[in-house]
């Protein structure tokens, strides 16, 4: 089985971002990462490399030429492949989605596809179903357990409330992994060394004829958040404080 696993490069958490032009943040400062949950699609791929003799797994990553920092994380971590779909514009989530599944499909023999269940930088959550879609395959998201038996894959999602569902699909299929399905491992000193002279494979959208018109969506402006003002304290005794927040909350706030 060929296994694929789709990956985003993101701003890190902790990164201050700034809006430039209205359209854009300025990347000057950041420091970029795979997508967390991005990560617990690579370990789940490789748990099921290791589980399946001679199977081979490619990691494919859209974006600018600093995407390839991300590639190669996935190499370190044991990735056998990996594809770079050269993109310095904006995608939207249908038009990203066609572009992974025409990589994806140029390999006959596709399996099971891994990707997070949403990037942390926009917080989607859509990306995978569209990219299911596209090739006209089962999908699971928000997966908290995954298991290959009969060349079925049987999968435990969270639902309301804490709950989970199982679902059971067809390979080929695409799994969007979530929080606590795994623990992602860390790239060995070797795995790093090895990494850096594994060649990337480069596919330009032109090659898949995939084009910035074909957005169905625009980006027409880009702002940061108005900041919050500061929260009041009101002192003094308990049932006074109550009765001044009520009269705050219903003179001042007026929500009641």
């Amino acid at each position: 089985m060929n296994i694929y696993v789709c990956v985003k490069q993101v701003p890190d958490t902790e990164a201050s971002i700034l809006v430039k032009d209205g359209k854009s943040i300025n990347e000057a400062a950041i420091k970029w990462i795979v997508s967390p949950y991005d990560e617990y699609a690579i370990e789940e791929a490789l748990k099921l490399k290791e589980k399946i003799p001679a199977s081979m797994l490619t990691a494919v990553c859209l974006g600018p030429e600093r995407v390839q920092n991300a590639l190669r994380t996935a190499l370190a971590m044991g990735a056998d492949r990996a594809v770079h779909v050269e993109c310095t514009v904006a995608l939207d989530y249908q038009n990203t989605a066609r572009a992974l599944a025409q990589v994806i499909r140029m390999d006959k023999d596709f399996g099971v596809i891994f990707m997070g269940k949403q990037a942390i930088d926009d917080d989607a959550y859509q990306l995978h179903i569209l990219l299911a879609e596209e090739l006209g395959i089962p999908a699971a998201t928000n997966v908290m357990a995954f298991a290959l038996e009969e060349q079925k894959v049987k999968v435990e999602r969270e639902i309301d409330e804490g709950a989970r569902e199982k679902i059971e699909m067809a390979v080929p299929c695409v799994v969007a992994a979530a929080k606590g399905l795994n623990t992602p491992r860390y790239a060995s000193m070797m795995g790093i060394m090895k990494a850096k002279k594994v060649e990337i494979k480069k596919i330009t959208l032109s090659e898949i004829g995939i084009d910035e018109s074909q957005n169905r969506i625009r980006l027409l402006k880009l702002s940061a958040p108005a900041e919050k003002p500061q929260g009041r304290i009101i002192p003094g005794e308990p049932a006074a404080a109550v009765h001044e927040l009520v009269r705050l909350l219903r003179e001042e706030a007026k929500v009641l």
